[in-house]
């Protein structure tokens, strides 16, 4: 009977030892079903990738460049992070005991990479989004691109190029949840439970900031779009919203005006902020910033609320008493005007009437009799408010010169006198605004206005094409770039030469014109097209200019040999600068001798043109290309 006893306590004192056991192993086996789950989705996240930028970019030949560049944006580098960050995770499974730390450890090292790459990425995302709504418009194309997708990835369905271009942003959203997956059937007393915290936390700031830079580009593409309104069209935009808003503002301005509310500037802590500029008077200005920032300051802002605000306060709640009193003195007037017509016309009034008018006579002359002395009293006493206003910012300035005289004794030209400095420094801006000047004159020089610039062989295609068409009373050219930021918007570059369908949109609104490149048809801002001067090519100049030629220097052969149209390699020079965005394109200075290969891309698009330059061979817009005039006398070149 006693070892039955024992043994039946053995058992019950044993039994939440299993529990906890078997909870454990449960918990263990989640936990490396989670791991498995995300190196195994990343696997074949980077294949998806991969066939991407491999296959599918590169039989998408009929979109042009440009449009390939925003679909794919910076696919090539998300690639390269992510399959570093695969084999890391791959590494970690050869030592099962530290793989939960270690794949944390991987995901902190890569948090700054992969910020930057799905920033790009993400940005450009809206973009994209655009240009796909835009070939859904074209049945043809959309059926070409459909066919593409579905033969390269079967499982993007019907959406197509909207399923491709989503994934890199389902992923970066992804990788906290996966993480944080892990993180719950990991034990809290683990040292791999800390790091896996962290970098859970890491991976959702990213997401975070990912999400602040998309709205704030979003923010910056909005307001840097100018829109040239009529009276009538900003009219038309007012309403309810607009109204609350704009006197919200005004009083807010009003408020800091009168120092009721600080300025946002005194809020503003430029000693906390990155300049990136090492050592020297950047320091020491930080160090001055941050020393009135934490104590000058707050000071200043305690005896501004106790001898400046409080006592506005106090003297506007007693002003409120004898503005009541003038208010009513002003409705009794109407009343006591009322009975004296009356006791003229009849003669006699009633009681409730005689009343009202003796109430009036007292009113109006206490008012008289107090009133003065009040104002001069409120006059005192605001006086006395400003005056202690005024000593306060005395002191405030005295106190900072006071500070900053050992952080000034480390600036350059400190020693100088104030006359002597204000002297060094318009020298130095005059110095400076004549270089500019000079320069500006020289380039203009250099180059001629885009309107009479001859164009590239592509674009003389381009411009004959549309000339045939719509005649020369319908071209205009871009005065600068257009960055079209609605569905139906086009997205141009300076010098582009479009023609005119209809000078207003489906709304009536005439800033929006709606015009053909040649190829796409949208709108762009009116305000940023003026009419295209058509210039003769030098064919024609020559047949225009051979009649007035001695006829001995007319040979049989100089009139009927023929001057190609296209030749295979021209000489021209780059009218504006350009940027290459990806490996096919290549950049540009303006007045930059540019070497033309081919006038048209792969696809015979003639807005890109195949150009060497310092011995680099890509694409650049055709647009930004000029035939090279002939050689003045001092020679083409910048001012050095």
């Amino acid at each position: 009977m006693t070892n039955h006893g024992d043994d039946a306590l053995s058992s019950r004192t044993g039994a939440p030892d299993g529990d906890d056991r078997l909870s454990e192993d449960r918990s263990l086996l989640q936990q490396r079903l989670a791991v498995r789950e995300l190196i195994d989705t990343e696997v074949s996240y980077l294949h998806v990738l991969q066939l991407c930028a491999s296959d599918i970019r590169s039989r998408l030949q009929q979109l042009p460049q440009g449009d390939l560049d925003v679909l794919f944006s910076n696919i090539d580098d998300i690639i390269k992070v992510n399959r570093r960050l695969l084999h890391d995770l791959q590494e970690t499974a050869s030592r099962e005991e530290e793989q939960v730390q270690l794949i944390g450890n991987a995901f902190l090292e890569f948090q700054e990479e992969l910020e930057q790459v799905y920033k790009v990425y993400c940005a450009s995302y809206e973009q994209a989004l655009l240009l796909v709504e835009t070939y859904r418009k074209e049945p043809e194309l959309q059926r070409e691109i459909q066919g593409i997708i579905e033969a390269v990835l079967p499982q993007a369905g019907p959406s197509g190029l909207s399923f491709l271009l989503v994934i890199p942003l389902q992923r970066i959203t992804k990788y906290p949840l996966l993480l944080q997956k892990i993180l719950e059937n990991t034990l809290p007393d683990t040292s791999a439970y800390a790091a896996l915290q962290r970098a859970t936390s890491a991976l959702q700031d990213v997401v975070t900031n990912i999400n602040e830079y998309k709205r704030r580009k979003e923010v910056a593409s909005k307001y840097t779009k100018v829109e040239p309104l009529s009276l009538r069209e900003r009219l038309a935009r007012i309403n309810t919203h607009t109204l609350s808003k704009k006197t919200t503002r005004l009083s807010q301005l009003l408020k800091q005006e009168a120092g009721l509310v600080p300025r946002a500037f005194l809020r503003f802590r430029p000693q906390d902020c990155n300049l990136e500029i090492p050592g020297g008077p950047v320091v020491q200005y930080c160090y001055l910033a941050r020393d009135l920032q934490l104590q000058a300051f707050p000071e200043f802002k305690q005896q501004l609320e106790a001898q400046v605000w409080q006592p506005l306060c106090s003297l506007a709640k007693a002003l409120a008493g004898p503005q009541n009193l003038i208010k009513k003195r002003l409705d009794k007037l109407l009343d006591f005007e009322r009975v004296e017509e009356k006791l003229l016309e009849v003669g006699s009034v009633t009681y409730e009437e005689e009343a009202a008018r003796h109430m009036y006579q007292a009113l109006n002359s206490l008012l008289v009799a107090e009133l003065p002395q009040f104002n001069q009293l409120a006059m005192r006493w605001l006086g006395q408010i400003l005056c202690t206003f005024v000593t306060l910012q005395r002191d405030l300035a005295k106190q900072v010169l006071q500070r900053a005289e050992d952080s000034l004794a480390q600036l350059p030209h400190h020693h100088l006198s104030e006359p002597a400095f204000r002297k060094l420094v318009e020298d130095a801006l005059g110095q400076t605004s004549h270089q500019l000047h000079s320069f500006q004159e020289n380039f203009e020089k250099v180059l001629p206005p885009p309107t009479t610039q001859p164009l590239l062989p592509g674009a003389e295609r381009q411009v004959q094409a549309l000339l045939s068409k719509y005649g020369p009373g319908k071209l205009y050219q871009v005065t600068s770039n257009v960055s079209g930021a609605g569905t139906l918007d086009l997205t141009l570059p300076r010098g582009h030469i479009v023609a005119l369908l209809q000078n207003k949109d489906t709304k009536g609104n005439s800033s929006r014109w709606l015009v053909d490149t040649g190829g796409h048809r949208g709108y762009v801002p009116a305000g940023k097209l003026e009419v295209y001067h058509v210039v003769p090519s030098e064919e024609e100049l020559r047949g225009q200019a051979r009649p007035h030629r001695d006829f001995q220097h007319q040979t049989p052969e100089s009139v009927s040999a023929p001057v190609p149209s296209v030749p295979t390699v021209t000489q021209v020079v780059a009218m504006y600068p350009f940027v290459a965005r990806s490996s096919h394109e290549v950049s540009l200075q303006a007045g930059q001798r540019v070497t033309v290969l081919e006038a048209q891309d792969k696809k015979g698009n003639p807005e890109w043109s195949l150009v060497e330059v310092n011995g680099q061979r890509g694409y650049v817009p055709s647009s930004f290309l000029a035939r090279a005039p002939s050689p003045a006398p001092w020679g083409w070149s910048l001012p050095s």
